[in-house]
């Protein structure tokens, strides 16, 4: 997977965190969850953040959709603070996928994935053909899934719906944490492999949380590496292979069967 270049050879970035540090309320000032972040996402590529659990990867999602606030530093989307934005905006110019998926067990699929198309005021023939090309982008068939509740679908298909309901407005943004890490190892490879070819036909900016570095050398067009709320190394796969920036990077890659 390699993110699309503008005509100049530059990489243009639709997300970017500069000096980015946060504290949660109560937490201790010595022991951030984040601490000093440097980091873009490219337009059109997926990021992978890897780390134990712990390591902030999440928090980072958390201060992009302003859930989080940063305690220093800025975070920015498209070019602009989070700090300036309306969080009611910016929270649907992106999408947000969760482990379980999140979806609301009283409404069945179609009205979970319709559910953000109706906040912002669509007509219902437009939310109802937009559910529909959901479903069967997500390999899901709009009369026999569209009816069901969470409950009565498998945790692929539950997962398959909430990153519908992520793309309800098709945004450029997708936020993904640990998405396929509650499921059984063949069920997460099947949605991996859906994944990379959907992500291959779309070319959407993906940033993408996990603790699997297997799964991140698998998706990621970049891999960031975090530990205890840093930065440890941020490149390409066959980059982490060959230039392990940190002692605690090349034993992880050991760790996963990957190092020297």
């Amino acid at each position: 997977m390699n993110a699309s270049l503008p005509a100049d050879g530059t990489r243009q970035w639709i997300l970017r965190f500069q000096g980015v540090s946060h504290h949660y309320a109560g937490a201790q000032h010595d022991s951030p969850s984040v601490q000093d972040v440097d980091l873009s996402l490219h337009s059109g590529e997926t990021l992978c953040v890897v780390g134990e659990s712990g390591s902030g990867k999440s928090t980072l999602l958390r201060l992009v959709n302003g859930l989080e606030r940063a305690s220093a530093g800025e975070v920015s989307v498209r070019e602009r603070d989070v700090a300036e934005w309306d969080e009611l905006r910016l929270r649907r110019s992106m999408g947000y996928v969760l482990q379980s998926g999140g979806l609301f067990p009283h409404l069945n699929t179609a009205q979970n994935i319709a559910l953000r198309c109706e906040l912002e005021g669509w007509e219902p023939a437009r939310t109802s053909a937009r559910v529909r090309e959901l479903l069967l982008a997500m390999g899901l068939d709009p009369e026999a899934h569209g009816k069901r509740y969470p409950v009565q679908l498998s945790g692929g298909q539950r997962q398959r719906v909430g990153i519908a309901r992520a793309l309800a407005l098709d945004p450029d943004l997708l936020l993904m944490d640990e998405p396929f890490g509650a499921l059984d190892p063949l069920t997460r490879r099947r949605l991996q492999s859906w994944f990379l070819a959907w992500q291959a036909a779309e070319r959407r900016s993906v940033m993408f949380i996990t603790h699997d570095l297997d799964e991140a050398f698998r998706l990621g067009d970049r891999i960031a590496v975090m530990r205890a709320g840093r930065i440890e190394q941020v490149a390409s796969g066959p980059e982490l292979l060959e230039r392990p920036a940190t002692e605690y990077v090349g034993q992880l890659l050991k760790e996963f069967g990957r190092g020297n």
